[in-house]
């Protein structure tokens, strides 16, 4: 099941740049993930440079020509032109409209909100993001 999502580093000004995600957006899963293999501000930096992304852990290629590494898949690599977003604050990060939004903080570390896409009456919350890491 997609479950679209965004994926931004905090900036020292506090500002946010973010690249869009399509699959499997929960934080059981891609919440997991950004821990497991993107656990740096280096490596969070890095996979938000490629910008909007089908999947930021996988081993398909959009040409078959996968040789079974995994990492993301941009929408570049198909050629699409979709980079990376800046928004000026945290409000305006979450005003983007997805179903959840992971950031890589100023501290170190993952957070993700729940942004109640389908529920207008609620406001964007922090859920926790499960501690044990995937296999993949």
């Amino acid at each position: 099941m997609s479950t679209r999502s965004r994926i931004g580093i905090q900036l020292s000004d506090e500002s946010i740049l973010s690249a869009y995600h399509h699959s499997d957006g929960y934080p059981e899963w891609l919440g997991r993930i950004l821990r497991t293999h993107y656990n740096s501000k280096e490596l969070a930096a890095e996979l938000i440079d490629g910008g909007d992304m089908s999947s930021c852990w996988t081993d398909r290629r959009w040409d078959d020509s996968g040789d079974g590494s995994y990492g993301p898949q941009y929408y570049s690599q198909r050629g699409e032109n979709f980079p990376p977003c800046l928004d000026a604050s945290l409000e305006e990060y979450l005003s983007d409209g997805e179903e959840f939004a992971y950031l890589y903080t100023l501290e170190g570390e993952w957070v993700c909100y729940n942004m109640h896409q389908f529920d207008d009456s609620k406001a964007p919350e922090r859920v926790e993001i499960p501690a044990l890491a995937l296999a993949v």
